[in-house]
């Protein structure tokens, strides 16, 4: 039986990460900090030591990095505490997997990218230039986990949207959130931008494609050919669900049965918010990469998965 670790197995997408695969028949390890529970082994991903000895005892062939500080006013607002655990804590991460010889997938972000208008969709190979803090730390934890690696097919940096699924609160995802912004807008006025583009992504079909990733670069180094060699180190995956927060409110209201009139569309972005983050116009990334190598990138249609999960079905 195979085995993989994750981090982060207790947030949005580690949840699906460890599940999906739990469900493919790997022998699966999950790490959390203060949620762990259960099977999830509580640890702190920024404790050298600690994670040399969880490494050591799981021996893991895959190792999927999920955990992270993924809001951007939060690393805006301690860039060094988010240095340490989106760089710092990366990179003696991806040295250990290295010692190993464990195959890492690190999740990353669209916000690597500018998003200048016109620039999109972006390529894996585009030159990334983050617009603010958390953008750059994802950055810069891509390149301690690449240049860990002395072999390109030991390791993965995986970049992913904003994303959506299955929350225990719904401020887990800067999406499911906005089912919450969407009932406050039913007694006052909420703004909501109306100016960035997004493309929110279902985190079981990104923990779908982790699989997927692992499988296939794990059995290519396992052939020993010289395809292996030419296989990707950065890998894209998307929706194609092109909406602005604004116009993802309405479609929750039109899923609800609810009035849209609370919340007020503002168009006045590409400026520093509140928090001082600068948050890009439209980061859509190209995921044909990943198609190349044959791993299907279809996602879950938007509208029909949140039509089950709320159980608002219509005849």
């Amino acid at each position: 039986m195979p085995s993989a670790l994750v981090t982060g197995a207790t947030g949005l997408l580690g949840r699906q990460v460890y599940k999906a695969f739990t469900d493919a028949g790997w022998q699966t390890t999950g790490t959390g900090f203060s949620r762990a529970s259960g099977p999830i082994r509580k640890l702190d991903i920024q404790d050298e030591e600690a994670v040399r000895q969880l490494v050591d005892e799981v021996k893991p062939q895959v190792i999927v990095h999920c955990a992270a500080d993924r809001q951007p006013d939060s690393c805006t607002k301690n860039p060094e505490a988010a240095h340490r655990l989106n760089v710092t804590a990366t990179a003696h991460l991806a040295q250990l997997a290295a010692e190993h010889g464990s195959f890492l997938i690190y999740i990353s972000t669209d916000y690597v990218f500018p998003g200048v208008a016109g620039h999109a969709p972006y390529k894996a190979t585009d030159k990334p230039q983050p617009t603010n803090v958390y953008g750059q730390t994802k950055l810069d934890g891509e390149k301690a986990v690449l240049a860990a690696y002395p072999s390109p097919h030991s390791s993965v940096v995986l970049r992913v949207p904003v994303l959506y699924g299955p929350a225990e609160q719904n401020k887990e995802s800067a999406v499911n959130i906005l089912m919450d912004a969407l009932y406050k807008s039913q007694t006052e006025k909420v703004k909501m931008d109306d100016w960035a583009i997004r493309y929110p992504t279902n985190v079981e079909d990104v923990a779908r494609v982790c699989v997927d990733i692992a499988k296939y670069y794990t059995a290519a180094a396992a052939a020993a050919t010289t395809k292996q060699e030419g296989l990707p180190r950065i890998l894209h995956i998307t929706s194609e669900d092109r909406m602005t927060k604004y116009e993802i409110c309405k479609v929750f209201a039109d899923i609800m049965g609810l009035p849209i009139d609370g919340v007020v569309p503002d168009k006045d972005g590409g400026k520093p918010g509140p928090d001082g983050t600068l948050r890009p116009y439209d980061t859509h990334l190209d995921t044909s990469d990943l198609k190349k190598l044959g791993i299907d990138v279809a996602t879950v249609d938007f509208v029909a998965w949140w039509r089950r999960r709320m159980g608002a079905f219509r005849h």
